[in-house]
């Protein structure tokens, strides 16, 4: 791989977090950078940074993310998501350096049947899936050399995530009801990186332009939020951490969100496992891995 570094915008998120530890561990060359100083609304700082750095490849792990907060603030969820995207793309462009987009199933509105393809049109059902659908509509128009890559239901060792959440509940509540009536796949920051490093290391060394486009990667299988919980508070369990007597299975409806959420978003990620020949571990498989980690933190 070249010396050149991998650069990340968006220091502080989970698949960052993860990218700088497992970039560490295998001494490849990456440098991570977040607000205030590169700020994707702020291209000042994106054109010094990219100066500074000179990268091989960029990844924008930067996003508005708080998805009940974007209702009520759309403009600064378009401006994170959708218009500052649509500027790096365009300095990535310029600059001749490709462009790795993080985006998320919430693109979609979760009406299907099957799980959603790369191919298949955006239909958000929210201010956060619109802002990130225009966003990869901008990266793809802007910088033709970019890899889109949805994810979904991400956890991490680092940051706040829905595992954390059930851990410090959990351990607070008698009983929880949680979510049953939506599907998708947990996916392990740690194993969305890995899958970025591959696909940047192969984007440098192998320079296809036809494996340029829209990706998904989540680990494998699907589950329910409430079946997620239940997996999550039987590691808890075993690690003699106090976990709720009761775990309810509720219905979107007795849990009403600002934000609608898709009800089915698991993704079918065979575009980027043949492209990319990148392994996808089963979501069990990945958070009893993550697990001992994400206690430590408790």
């Amino acid at each position: 791989m070249t010396s050149r570094p991998i650069a990340v915008i968006g220091a502080s998120g989970q698949v960052a977090q993860a990218l700088i530890r497992l970039a560490d561990q295998s001494d490849r060359p990456l440098v991570a950078r977040g607000r205030p100083d590169v700020d994707l609304t702020d291209i000042a700082t994106v054109g010094r940074f990219f100066d500074e750095v000179r990268p091989s490849v960029i990844v924008n792990a930067a996003a508005h993310t708080a998805v009940d907060k974007a209702e009520s603030e759309p403009e600064a969820a378009f401006a994170l998501n959708a218009e500052g995207p649509a500027k790096l793309a365009v300095v990535c462009n310029a600059m001749s350096v490709p462009l790795i987009h993080l985006s998320t199933d919430y693109v979609f509105n979760g009406l299907a049947q099957s799980p959603y393809r790369a191919t298949d049109e955006p239909s958000p059902m929210s201010v956060y899936g619109a802002s990130k659908a225009a966003g990869e509509m901008a990266v793809a128009v802007g910088c033709p050399q970019h890899i889109i890559l949805r994810t979904a239901w991400v956890y991490g060792v680092e940051g706040n995530n829905f595992v954390k959440t059930m851990l410090r509940l959990g351990a607070e509540r008698d009983e929880l009801g949680i979510v049953a009536d939506q599907r998708g796949s947990p996916t392990f920051a740690d194993d969305i990186a890995s899958a970025i490093l591959s696909i940047a290391q192969s984007i440098i060394s192998e320079p296809n332009p036809d494996r340029w486009g829209i990706y998904h990667y989540t680990n494998a299988g699907e589950t329910t939020w409430h079946e997620f919980a239940q997996a999550i508070f039987a590691h808890a369990r075993s690690a003699g951490r106090n976990t709720p007597n009761t775990v309810k299975p509720i219905a979107t409806a007795d849990y009403p969100t600002p934000a609608r959420r898709p009800p089915y978003s698991v993704l079918d990620c065979g575009r980027v496992d043949s492209a990319f020949q990148i392994s996808r571990p089963d979501w069990k498989d990945a958070l009893a891995r993550a697990m001992p980690e994400i206690l430590k933190t408790f």
